[in-house]
């Protein structure tokens, strides 16, 4: 028989409840945000666009100051261990954030996307939603709290990569997301009760006690290593869990193709590192014996598979997205490599490309949106010549790129010089082998990133000669800043790599 609570445990639980509220003001905000937003499209008539996507710009930008406050909180657990505020959270806190404002940013750019006439409210509001199961995603202790704020973001994601309804690769870049989305939730699902069953516990923390103090079936934990690393490998869009990549990417409204190549896939990894680093058991000193769970040897064989698949692939692509989709499963591979390192340099290093993708990712795709805006195209052919017509925004994409590639004075340099210095640092064979694979592949995706300028530049079209292809003083703007800040922090990078360092100390002991 369930026996009811009594009065002075269910007072226990509002007090808990109440205490943890305390620490969770950013993200109630943000759910206040949204249910606000689904208001004022209720109750605003004809077109309310630009009015509705400054008030969510306003809106996540005022989440700034609630997440600044939560500095002087002390890192804890909330909700019945389920949640923590830590230092690597409140990383990802401004990280969703920020990727959330240049998301509605683009969406605001975007013409296609801003003649439909319905649907204008969920929108945005969704943008919002998933924020807020991002931020989850990575501040998450507990296998329930980290399915249900994954699914948060799922949910918000086939969504929004449908909103095109008339447009049939929208809607079919929808459903095959969806169907890929619901497979690795249930291996991830499936992966996460194998470990309940094995340790009775949800909590990361707890997992990790009892499997090193009462050991555990190494063929169990192997199979729910890998069905986990399957429903993560699916947000990270890495081989051999990237097949949805290319068609969604291509399919989706071009902001919400920059959103997922940046913002989901980041929390795929905040997600990945905070699981594996501390709920899988590994030995004192180093990555050598995973109690015989050797899930970062996998992890290589995936982030070598990674880079070496996406950067090939992509040197076919004639669609400008589909061939950045291909390069995001390539950065994945190279965002990896600093996990595998398991150390504060490598996860540090991580952070700090992560910073570095968003602003050379986000500034690609804007510009991909102002093009296609003037040309009605997002084949590589159709760029020819655009160099002289839109000097800005050509300029803005070379350097763009050329941070994609790692080549300095870019931030994407100092992210990749960060990572394969890590990755040098271990020593060993197998560490060494993934440096060189890393710098080949980088070598690789010069090719197929510089055959944009190429047509901008140095090919002439008379088709696109034609066309008014001026832009508004705020694209301008916006692509001046986009890429001065990913030329500025390759060059003073000194601050963000400290914030970095700062963030990845909660991990301590686990390590080196």
């Amino acid at each position: 028989m369930f026996d009811m609570p009594s009065g002075a445990e269910i007072q226990s639980i509002i007090s808990i409840l109440r205490a943890g509220a305390g620490y969770f003001i950013p993200e109630l905000y943000l759910s206040a945000l949204f249910m606000v937003l689904i208001i004022l499209d209720l109750v605003l008539g004809g077109r309310k666009n630009r009015i509705l996507a400054s008030a969510t710009i306003i809106g996540l930008l005022g989440s700034f100051f609630f997440i600044f406050q939560q500095h002087a909180l002390p890192d804890a657990e909330i909700f019945f261990g389920m949640y923590s505020l830590d230092r690597f959270g409140i990383f990802f806190k401004y990280f969703f954030v920020l990727t959330g404002v240049l998301a509605v940013v683009i969406s605001m750019e975007d013409e296609h996307l801003n003649a439909q006439e319905s649907g204008v409210g969920e929108y945005y509001a969704l943008i919002v939603g998933m924020v807020i199961g991002m931020i989850m995603m990575a501040s998450s202790t507990d296998l329930l709290m980290m399915f249900l704020a994954m699914e948060l973001v799922g949910l918000s994601a086939y969504a929004l990569t449908g909103y095109l309804k008339r447009e049939p690769r929208s809607s079919e870049a929808a459903l095959k997301y969806l169907v890929y989305g619901a497979v690795s939730s249930g291996m991830l699902l499936y992966g996460f009760s194998l470990i309940y069953g094995m340790t009775a516990q949800t909590n990361i923390s707890k997992i990790s006690t009892e499997l090193t103090q009462h050991g555990y079936d190494p063929l169990v934990m192997i199979l729910a290593t890998l069905l986990v690393m399957a429903g993560l490998g699916y947000k990270m869009g890495a081989v051999p869990f990237h097949f949805w990549s290319p068609d969604v990417y291509e399919g989706a409204p071009t902001p919400i193709t920059a959103y997922l190549s940046t913002g989901s896939k980041a929390a795929g990894f905040a997600m990945l590192m905070r699981f594996f680093y501390v709920a899988v058991p590994h030995a004192v000193d180093g990555v050598e014996d995973m109690l015989g769970v050797d899930w970062l040897h996998i992890m290589m064989i995936i982030a070598a598979a990674s880079m070496i698949y996406g950067n090939v692939v992509a040197i076919w692509q004639k669609n400008v997205k589909r061939l950045l989709a291909y390069s995001s499963i390539a950065h994945a591979g190279y965002l990896l490599l600093g996990i595998i390192t398991m150390d504060q340099l490598g996860t540090q290093s991580v952070l700090v490309y992560l910073l570095g993708y968003l602003l050379m990712n986000i500034g690609a795709f804007y510009v991909v949106v102002m093009i296609a805006n003037k040309t009605g195209s997002e084949n590589v052919d159709d760029y020819k010549g655009l160099g002289k017509s839109m000097p800005l925004a050509g300029a803005a994409l070379t350097v763009f790129l050329i941070s994609l590639v790692g080549l300095p004075p870019t931030f994407g340099f100092v992210g990749k010089l960060m990572i394969f210095s890590a990755l040098i640092n271990k020593g060993g064979n197998a560490f060494m082998w993934l440096a060189l694979i890393g710098i080949l592949t980088s070598v690789i995706s010069l090719y197929y990133y510089m055959f944009i300028p190429l047509n901008m530049f140095l090919r002439e079209s008379e088709h696109n000669s034609q066309k008014d292809v001026s832009t508004g003083m705020v694209s301008k703007v916006v692509t001046a800043v986009l890429m001065f800040l990913t030329i500025y922090f390759g060059i003073f990078f000194q601050p963000v790599v400290e914030y970095a360092k700062y963030s990845v100390t909660m991990f301590g002991a686990l390590l080196k």
